[in-house]
């Protein structure tokens, strides 16, 4: 039996994986079982667009923010923290401490690329 091995291993947001799932969709006119709940989960869930997502990264790694790892810098573009309760609770599930000042910077950042919760 075949045993696959991991070549890398790389972050990926929900709307790269959107945006990935389009591709495979219109190069193989439909999708496997799997990928079909996989689109149809990332449908109720993601809010930016692929283009819009790899701008906010672009923001957040400006920042200059040296413990704000990749791995970290994708949860905050799928969940989109909108105050800094929410990015406390977001970082919680993490080893790094962010002071309220860094945490106030990225809050900024997701507002100016998250549409306006309803």
């Amino acid at each position: 039996m075949v045993r696959p091995e991991l070549q890398s291993e790389k972050p990926v947001s929900m709307a790269e994986l959107k945006k990935e799932l389009e591709d495979i969709k219109k190069r193989d006119n439909e999708l496997n079982f799997r990928g079909k709940k996989t689109e149809e989960y990332l449908g109720m869930f993601v809010e930016l667009s692929a283009k819009k997502a790899e701008e906010l990264k672009e923001k957040l790694h400006s920042l200059k923010i040296s413990r704000l790892k990749e791995d970290i810098i994708i949860k905050i573009i799928d969940t989109l923290p909108a105050t800094i309760d929410e990015m406390k609770t977001l970082v919680q599930g993490y080893v790094v401490n962010l002071s309220q000042e860094d945490m106030k910077k990225i809050v900024d950042a997701v507002n100016e690329f998250a549409p306006a919760k309803k």
